[in-house]
């Protein structure tokens, strides 16, 4: 059984007290939910995955803010449940959270679908995944196995309706938004005073995954470094409160520590393209990077090696070699080289 971090208090220059709860979205994999007090009605911040022990994870942390911090509120008090991104183990448990305390739901307009829709969304993410795998050169019978592995996390969950919309033109209580894609597209922070709650924009230890536009609009690292730019402009943050993994107490020097993890992710994939006998694909190019990964993390690693491909070719660093085979056949593996 994975132990669980203890539950944190924040106190934010505007009043607010935020509760920092954690959960097991996936075995061994923490995720933090945010519950939220005098920033209008009582708003929990994400629900963890709704997988395995992540309901009852959530609902003991409810139960600890009572017992543990003095909090005096009931489950049903909890009106706003606001998702920073549609990812599942940030929304999974969103359904289930919605019969216990019956919140309202709020989201960014890009991701709206991801909760409203759920169901045709997995169809057609399932299919944009199954074409960029062709794409990138990934043999059929892993192509499967990746594809099945993708699919049987998202079977639990189910549609819900969104009665709030999370722009960035539209404070809320004294929480204020910024759309921040790239990890995902509908990804916003969400502002209180001198606390920053980043989601999963940005970590204390990691750089969070990242995936090529071709598969899901507004992903892309092209998308993730500007937002990144973005929340480097915004004065004042005492705290970040990330979706997963430590607090950050200076997220500014954090930014400048993720730009410069990119451009050395950007000077690898370079260098083994250059290096290779022959033009390459993203297959052959994660392989190299990433050579000892096993089950899903081959999935991950190839997104995040597309990412940066992606962000390459778009800038002219490298180029598609292989064009009679992309004229000719329907979807068939790029094949790059530099220049």
């Amino acid at each position: 059984m994975t132990s669980l971090p203890p539950i944190e208090q924040f106190r934010s220059s505007a009043g607010a007290r935020i509760y920092r709860i954690p959960v097991e979205a996936f075995p061994q994999f923490i995720a933090y939910c945010y519950l939220i007090f005098d920033a209008g009605p009582i708003t929990l911040v994400d629900t963890g995955s709704g997988y395995g022990s992540s309901n009852d994870h959530l609902l003991a942390g409810i139960q600890a803010v009572r017992d543990d911090f003095g909090e005096a509120f009931e489950l049903r008090d909890i009106q706003r449940i606001l998702v920073t991104h549609g990812h599942i183990d940030h929304f999974g448990g969103v359904a289930f959270m919605v019969e216990q305390t019956g919140a309202q739901v709020g989201i960014h307009p890009i991701d709206r679908r991801v909760l409203t829709a759920y169901e045709e969304r997995v169809i057609v993410a399932t299919k944009d995944l199954r074409v960029y795998l062709e794409r990138a050169g990934v043999k059929p019978e892993l192509r499967g196995a990746l594809m099945e592995m993708y699919g049987f996390s998202k079977k639990h969950v189910r549609s819900v309706p969104v009665g709030i919309t999370l722009n960035e033109n539209a404070p809320l209580d004294g929480m204020r938004f910024y759309h921040v894609p790239g990890h995902c597209p509908g990804q916003v922070a969400i502002q209180l005073g001198d606390v920053f709650i980043s989601a999963d924009h940005i970590l204390s230890r990691t750089t969070p995954h990242q995936a090529p536009e071709s598969i899901t609009h507004y992903t892309g690292l092209g998308h993730y470094l500007e937002s990144l730019a973005k929340v480097r402009l915004i004065g004042g943050i005492r705290v970040a409160l990330g979706g997963h993994e430590d607090p950050i107490y200076d997220v500014y020097a954090r930014i400048e520590d993720m730009f410069a993890s990119h451009q050395r992710k950007l000077g690898r994939v370079v260098d083994i393209i250059r290096a290779a006998d022959e033009p390459i694909t993203i297959s052959d190019i994660s392989k190299a990077m990433y050579p000892d990964k096993t089950g899903y993390e081959i999935l991950m690693a190839l997104e995040e090696v597309g990412a940066h491909v992606e962000y390459l070719y778009e800038h002219g660093e490298i180029s598609v070699r292989n064009l009679d085979e992309v004229e000719r056949e329907d979807n068939p593996a790029l094949r790059y080289c530099v220049g």
